[in-house]
């Protein structure tokens, strides 16, 4: 007998709920009742996926997440603008999943026709999956597959029960991070953008110019200060003072050399966005060793960022969901460059949106999130918090900008020597 197969999924304000489909008992009982509420009439819901992709295949893996963005994007549009859109993972044998649970409030008769429509043209396997949540004769939760049938159109297969699963004590996205977006070594990353070379040419430059770059770099004599920070944190004015100061080199992440295409970059799902922030941490680092060997060096974020975004991204629900602190994922990756100090500046939510919209700045889809969603800025800011070796010292970036270069001049004394 198969395995049910388990899924979580992200509830108004951001819990998670978990539950199985597939074999169970006569007398199963029925899942979460705030899951029920979502997946059940009133209204129509359906879960909509990518393509599974074997692992280690991280060809597979990219056209799994480009696809699904895509179809994300179509579901925006016509009339499936008005359904409400949740992240769901399945999860267990086979890896994980990253679909959508595509709930109708309405339960109108077009939305399964504008699915299937959406799909239609993806007829190459591996296809996406799509499965309608309905109730059975006795008010039993199931779950019925579509599939397409060749040459004779869409089919609903048989109903399967939907059953309650216990919470992992992981995550089920955090032992994946290492080939989704928290790179533990250049390869990782420089193999998802050589698997994008077919779709984005620039992806083929920006490897051009990170092999350039000698795979062992060594720190020279002088420090190296990274100050991180979200947005509107004073980044920019703290890194200038503190290099004015020190009589340094200002170097930022990505570096110049590649920061033309960031907008490009920004637009692809995290996996491929990842990869290119990596990949210029890598570029930066070469630029740090030679520098380093002259003067000391103030570096406008690197890794910690790349990582921090990347979890906070591909980890659902609240805060709680977090991998817990001392996480291997918080380490700093082996063949990377590593700073003598990391500043994390921070200012209330209040301060930041107050400096943003007084200074108009261009934001990232990512950075746009950190105001509208509350939940992401907080795992942003934890993840941060939790990262090791080096660790981020906090600074309190709401005094002046006078009072706020003495004390991260203090914080290097102190720490660089």
């Amino acid at each position: 007998m198969a395995s049910p197969r388990c899924f979580a999924l992200e509830l108004p304000g951001c819990a998670l709920a978990h539950f199985a489909v597939g074999p169970a008992g006569p007398a199963a009982p029925p899942p979460d009742p705030r899951a029920a509420a979502l997946l059940g009439p009133p209204g129509r819901s359906f879960w909509l996926c990518a393509p599974g992709a074997p692992a280690g295949d991280c060809a597979a893996r990219v056209r799994a997440a480009r696809l699904l963005q895509r179809l994300e994007r179509g579901l925006r549009r016509g009339p499936l603008g008005r359904c409400e859109l949740r992240p769901v993972l399945r999860y267990g044998a086979g890896g994980v999943r990253r679909g959508l649970l595509v709930r109708d409030p309405r339960g109108g008769p077009d939305t399964r026709a504008a699915l299937l429509a959406l799909l239609a043209p993806h007829r190459e396997a591996p296809r996406p999956r799509l499965a309608e949540f309905v109730r059975d004769p006795r008010r039993r939760l199931r779950l019925c597959r579509w599939e397409l049938r060749d040459g004779r159109g869409w089919r609903r297969g048989p109903p399967e029960p939907v059953a309650p699963a216990p919470e992992p004590a992981l995550h089920p996205a955090v032992p994946e991070l290492p080939g989704a977006g928290v790179f533990p070594h250049r390869a990782a990353a420089r193999a998802v953008l050589e698997a994008c070379t077919p779709f984005i040419p620039e992806a083929q430059a920006v490897l051009d110019l990170v092999d350039r770059c000698p795979e062992e770099v060594q720190k020279g004599k002088f420090p190296v200060i990274v100050i991180e920070g979200l947005d509107a944190t004073g980044k920019t004015t703290v890194t200038q003072s503190v290099s004015d100061s020190l009589k340094g080199t200002l170097l930022k992440s990505p570096p110049d050399c590649i920061s033309q295409w960031r907008k490009l970059f920004d637009d692809e799902p995290t996996i491929i966005r990842r990869a290119f922030y990596s990949l210029g941490n890598y570029i930066v680092a070469s630029e740090i060793a030679k520098e380093s060997t002259k003067s000391p060096v103030i570096v406008d974020r690197y890794w910690h960022s790349t990582a921090t975004y990347a979890i906070a991204t591909e980890v659902s629900g609240g805060v709680q969901y977090l991998p817990p602190a001392h996480h291997p994922i918080y380490q700093w990756p082996r063949d990377l460059l590593r700073p003598d100090l990391v500043l994390l500046l921070t200012v209330s939510p209040e301060e930041r949106i107050k400096r943003i919209q007084a200074r108009g700045l261009d934001r990232t889809r990512e950075e746009a999130e950190l105001e509208a969603n509350s939940i992401f800025r907080q795992k942003v800011e934890e993840t941060y918090q939790r990262m090791e070796n080096p660790a981020c010292l906090v600074v309190d970036a709401s005094p002046s900008k006078e009072k706020v270069l003495q004390v991260v001049l203090s914080l290097i004394r102190d720490n660089c020597h």
